[in-house]
């Protein structure tokens, strides 16, 4: 059974990212929803998920998010990490459960896996609380990374997301490359300037 769950669906930046996690036994303790965990407590359980289980991440990047929407740069994202994770794996899960109330089947015409959409799956499902925690580190790392090359925004404290520091940085410095011009901030700005 893999688990798969995503980060990054609300920022203004970046792209979103999907973790796919076959748990392994025993398995990690500890796992929950990485919004509820610490940064220490998730750095650390991400060792261990990588240590000892079998992951995969998928990344659908901005030009995805704003050619597919969001919802449709989601289900890429999820559908390039299972696929990942099978491949490195060479076989096919059993099930694949998701986070939220629709998975990729019938959405994606690559998706092949049994799936079943559990709300709130982070927060019950221990293999998709992994997938949580994956998603959102290897996500924070790369908003980080992008951080370095464009610091007005502050990503590497706000992740993309619209806080006020951003918003005021994106009115001061306007849109990246990496800003997500489908939604509704960034493209009131655009046609302003």
């Amino acid at each position: 059974m893999i688990g798969v769950d995503e980060a990054g669906r609300g920022p203004l930046a970046g792209p979103v990212v999907a973790g796919a996690v076959m748990l392994c036994k025993p398995r990690p303790a500890g796992l929950d929803d990485s919004k509820k965990l610490s940064a220490a407590r998730r750095g650390a359980l991400e060792a261990a998920i990588k240590r000892r289980c079998h992951w995969a991440v998928g990344v659908a990047e901005v030009e995805d998010i704003d050619r597919l929407n969001i919802f449709g740069a989601t289900m890429l994202a999820m559908t390039r990490a299972v696929a990942a994770l099978c491949e490195a794996l060479d076989e096919d899960p059993c099930e694949v459960l998701v986070d939220g109330n629709l998975t990729p089947y019938g959405r994606r015409a690559e998706w092949r896996w049994n799936a079943r959409a559990i709300v709130g799956g982070d927060a019950i499902e221990p293999c998709i609380s992994a997938a949580s925690i994956i998603a959102k580190e290897h996500r924070d790392r790369l908003m980080r990374t992008l951080a370095e090359a464009h610091p007005h925004y502050g990503w590497e404290r706000n992740a993309g997301y619209g806080t006020p520091e951003h918003l005021s940085a994106l009115r001061l410095h306007g849109p990246t490359p990496h800003h997500r011009r489908s939604f509704a901030p960034v493209a009131q700005l655009e046609m302003a300037l």
